[in-house]
This record gives C-alpha cells, structure tokens and sequence, in this order.
C-alpha cells in the first residue's frame, strides 16, 4: 500500500500495476510552476518519476506505431514469392499441356508445330500462355499468377518431345556436331550425333531425309552411316524426297533404349552449313525429325 500526502488531502493507490493512475496522481499533486521549471523537477524524485513514465510511454507508442506498419509490410512480401512459385507450376504444367495436346493431334513438324502459338489455360488461379517458334524450335511456356507472378520455361527442341515414335537425341551423348574426313583425296565434312530409342518397343528404319542451309557453292550428302554401318552411298540434294537407304541390308533396328550412332557424309567441304534438320523414316511410316542447330547458328566443332 502507497500513500500520497499534501495538505489535508490523502490518496491510496492500491500497488503500482496500472502507471497511467500513478502518472496522473504524481501530476494531481505537483505543483505545475515547478514542473516548469526543468531544474525543480529533476531536483523532485516525483518529478523524475513522471519524467522516466513520460518517456517510457513515448518509446512504447512509438514501438508500437512501428510494429503497427512492419507486420502488414510483412505479409505483404510473403505474398510475392509464393506468386512467383505458383507461376513457376502452372508454366510447367503449360509444358506438359503442349507435348500432350500436340502428340495426341499427331503434330511432329515445326509446321504444325505452330498450332501451339498463343494457346492459353487457365489454371487454378493463374493461366499459362504458350509461345512457339518454328524457327528455332523453341517452346515457351509463360505462367500468370493474378497479374503479380509471372515465371517462364523455354523448351529447345521441341520436336523431339513429340515425335510420333520415340527416337530421340541422345541428352547423354555429346551433343550433335561438325568435323571433316577425307574420301578418296577429297576432305569433307561429316556431321555426327546419337539418336536414342526411349520406346518400350524396337524401330526399324528404312529411309532418310535432309534439309539444311548453307553458303555457295551447293553440297550433297553422299554417305549416311548407321551404327558405324554404311546404310546410303551416292548424292542426295539438300531437301529431296526421302531417300530409301541402299546400302543391303536395306533396314537398320534400333532396340529399346539403345543408343546409336549417327554420321553424314558430304561430298565436299560445306560452306557454313547451319540449320541442318535430319528425317529417319521407319518400316511402318514413322518419321523422326532430328533438329541439329535449332539456334541456326552454326553446329559446334567435334
């Protein structure tokens, strides 16, 4: 128990727990031309009381104002990295939306390919937009999130995911690339790379197809090996009609998850050959389309 005294006047306060009752008892009884003066209220322990509460209570309202303003500020940037993950999701499902619809439309071609440009779903509650490129074969993939989360995915060699069979490039092998060797005396430039079977079943093929792009003077393939094994011999034009291979045996089987080698003869030397796309046909009228320089820019040295 607390007592207060002045004149004949007396005050109980019963403990100290609540100090707005003592701050306004220490002001009721002190006389306020001393509080005025900053010397009689430093010399006045109640005057120093009421100075500490003072400032006690400034610092707490001003902490509070403070965390009053940071916690929702808080929330808020939660908010945008689950946004940004969200996009991420729904553009890959946006990836496996493509690959999906075009195989089940029969769409292997970069040609047909082009149906995907600028499909849009809408998932959950964001969408995804697809972007295709027939040039270079690339697939992009733009996931939304109400307008805050934006992610994308960019697939290269999008033809290798929907080609009606399973042959694919090899992502284990090095990648597909340029080199020279000699036929007869003449050097030549032969580009080599592994084509995988990823089927559950064996594929045979018969034929080829070729197209490229190139600087002067105009160059043909005029060997095409298998597995190390010569399956065509002789001149094909660049883009011609598939070309059946005649090199007995006339076929060529390639196993399930077997990987194999694959090497293209020129009959010279190619002046920047870039954009090479080869065609492997099988017994059943399967076609595998191999883009080699999806970039256009050019095959990398071996």
């Amino acid at each position: 128990m607390q007592s207060i005294q002045k004149g004949q006047h007396t005050h109980r306060i019963k403990g100290i727990h609540n100090p707005f009752i003592h701050l306004w008892s220490l002001l009721h009884h002190l006389n306020p031309l001393h509080l005025l003066n900053p010397l009689n209220l430093l010399n006045n322990s109640r005057g120093i009381s009421v100075l500490f509460l003072v400032v006690a209570m400034l610092l707490m309202v001003a902490l509070g104002y403070v965390l009053s303003y940071l916690i929702p500020t808080k929330q808020k940037s939660v908010i945008f990295p689950i946004h940004s993950n969200q996009a991420l999701f729904i553009a890959q499902s946006g990836v496996e939306f493509a690959i999906r619809y075009a195989s089940d439309h029969g769409w292997t071609t970069p040609a047909q390919l082009n149906n995907l440009n600028g499909v849009t779903r809408n998932l959950g509650n964001g969408s995804f937009t697809l972007l295709y490129d027939s040039l270079t074969d690339k697939l992009t993939s733009m996931g939304n999130v109400q307008n805050i989360g934006q992610r994308q995915i960019v697939v290269s060699n999008l033809t290798l995911f929907v080609s009606s069979g399973a042959l694919i490039i090899d992502p284990s092998r090095p990648v597909p690339c340029l080199t020279t060797d000699i036929i007869g005396n003449q050097t030549v430039n032969v580009v080599n790379f592994y084509i995988l079977n990823n089927s559950s079943s064996s594929i045979t093929l018969n034929a080829f197809q070729a197209t490229w792009t190139q600087d002067p003077p105009t160059r043909q393939i005029s060997r095409l090996y298998l597995g190390g094994t010569l399956k065509f011999n002789g001149n094909y034009p660049n883009g011609s009609a598939p070309q059946s291979f005649n090199v007995p045996p006339l076929t060529f089987t390639i196993n399930p998850g077997q990987s194999v080698f694959v090497s293209v003869w020129f009959t010279r030397l190619v002046n920047h050959l870039r954009s090479m796309v080869v065609t492997l046909y099988s017994t059943t009228g399967d076609s595998y389309n191999f883009n080699l320089d999806p970039e256009g820019d050019g095959l990398p040295p071996c």
